[in-house]
């Protein structure tokens, strides 16, 4: 199959992607969606008429943004539920109390360049909350993503990915300075990896992954970079909220995606693999995507959070922004 290509591009706006579209019926779950991207990414489903669940770790910022999101859409199926993806506790209450078929994950929530911080268990912040926990998260929703066929998972990742592959050797920084940019597109380039993986393995269950660059947006996630992310991006390719969560919806949604997984995507169209740093915010380095590197991560995440293989899908062969 080629490149996957739309009608849409970088100024399209999440409204303008799901237009159209009818998920009545279909459920979906928005991590971090309390604020940024999430809360309009969830606003765009809800729009469809799907079921959406907003993932959270402010409970009442959540609750806040599903009233505003139940008022403009009409839709009263918004629900709140508190999520932390550093926490695995907090990541198998959710998963354990999971009822009934998903449709539709956006794995939307995440840190970027944040000081240097470890959870209990030694793992380098970023790594875990933008990997590690929405592994658990999606591998523990895997029966309920599998359950009526044909679920997507949307992996929220960036143009970081290209500034670190995942350092095998050294992913906790036990042995390099800290770098806050390179653990951040340490832990991008394992979200695109996920989606490479995920796609391989639950083919049979009919569960399609995906990653995406939203653009640079001034959201909450740049409350460690100065409100300004990187700093570096010309005041021409600044996204509005709207045009950011638009890839994110064509991903969910768009017809365009059935039966596709494993890519990468940009102004909501599929991007080209390079073989270094591209200087735009499009390209996804070939490491990311790579197949091997994908096989390698999933068997070192389920090793980390000693993740069993019971519950997921035969044909395996053997699971913040903000919230």
């Amino acid at each position: 199959m080629g490149s996957i290509t739309t009608p849409f591009g970088f100024s399209s706006t999440a409204a303008e992607v799901a237009q159209g579209v009818d998920l009545t019926g279909r459920r979906a779950v928005v991590t971090g969606a309390s604020s940024g991207l999430g809360a309009e990414t969830a606003r765009a489903l809800a729009a469809t008429g799907a079921a959406v669940t907003l993932a959270v770790r402010d409970r009442a910022a959540g609750e806040r943004v599903a009233k505003d999101i139940t008022a403009s859409t009409g839709n009263h199926e918004v629900h709140v539920a508190h999520l932390d993806l550093a926490d695995s506790a907090s990541v198998t209450a959710f998963t354990a109390a999971w009822r009934g078929p998903l449709h539709v994950l956006v794995n939307n929530a995440g840190v970027m360049a944040c000081p240097e911080q470890y959870t209990e268990q030694g793992w380098e912040w970023q790594f875990a909350t933008n990997h590690l926990g929405h592994f658990a998260l999606t591998t523990g929703l895997h029966d309920a993503l599998a359950a009526d066929g044909n679920a997507r998972v949307v992996m929220v990742s960036s143009t970081g990915h290209q500034r670190s592959p995942v350092v095998w050797d050294d992913i906790n920084f036990a042995f390099r300075p800290y770098d806050p940019w390179l653990a951040y597109g340490q832990s991008k380039t394992a979200n695109v990896l996920f989606a490479v993986e995920a796609t391989r393995r639950w083919a049979a269950d009919h569960i399609t992954a995906n990653a995406l660059m939203p653009g640079a947006i001034y959201t909450n996630l740049q409350r460690h970079t100065g409100g300004r992310g990187s700093g570096r991006v010309p005041a021409h390719l600044i996204k509005t909220v709207e045009q950011g969560a638009a890839t994110s919806v064509l991903l969910a949604t768009s017809p365009l995606l059935e039966g596709v997984g494993g890519r990468y995507f940009v102004d909501c169209n599929e991007t080209e693999v390079v073989e270094r740093r591209s200087g735009t915010l499009h390209g996804v380095a070939r490491y990311a995507v790579d197949p091997d590197n994908a096989r390698r991560l999933w068997t070192l995440s389920q090793e980390l959070l000693a993740v069993p293989t019971r519950g997921l899908s035969a044909a395996a062969g053997c699971g913040v922004r903000r919230g």
